[in-house]
């Protein structure tokens, strides 16, 4: 066997290797950074709700309402998980989530949510005309780093809208 036809033989079985070893990493994909779909699916999902008709609307007796209300309630059976609802003011809830209490933040959000710091927005599941005439994007808030749940939440906007 020549030198060259070792090498070669040598880059195959490394080439091999690395595919081998990039597929086995992708299982799984996306991930959560703290298992919060693993967790919530068939368990409880944290929804921070934010006063915000039509999209959230907090009765006297602290049920949940409205067309966001709707939609998280849509994607919690779909990995048939319990809602605990926690209502608040978006700064408030913003805070809560970044200190692990919540795991999605409903209220009227839009994309230019001054609270990226400290959440994730989805992608915009709806557009809307503002009073003024301007276009608003309607987004969700996720914890930072929960990517399979954002993801599975992403699609079940797509699919609730249409878009899939």
């Amino acid at each position: 066997m020549s030198p060259s036809t070792s090498r070669r033989g040598v880059l195959v079985l490394a080439g091999s290797l690395i595919a081998l070893g990039v597929t086995g990493c992708g299982a799984g994909i996306p991930r959560d950074a703290q298992g919060t779909l693993r967790r919530a699916t068939g368990g409880t999902l944290r929804v921070g709700a934010s006063q915000n008709p039509p999209w959230v609307d907090i009765t006297a007796d602290g049920a949940v309402d409205g067309s966001e209300a709707e939609l998280i309630e849509g994607f919690a059976a779909t990995i048939d998980a319990r809602i605990e609802w926690i209502p608040g003011a978006e700064s408030v809830l913003a805070r809560t989530m970044e200190d692990d209490g919540l795991d999605v933040i409903i209220g009227g959000l839009t994309s230019d949510t001054p609270f990226s710091a400290q959440i994730s927005p989805t992608r915009p599941y709806a557009t809307v005309q503002a009073p003024d005439g301007s276009t608003l994007k309607r987004v969700l808030g996720v914890r930072p780093g929960e990517n399979a749940l954002q993801v599975a939440l992403e699609r079940y906007l797509a699919r609730a809208s249409g878009d899939l």
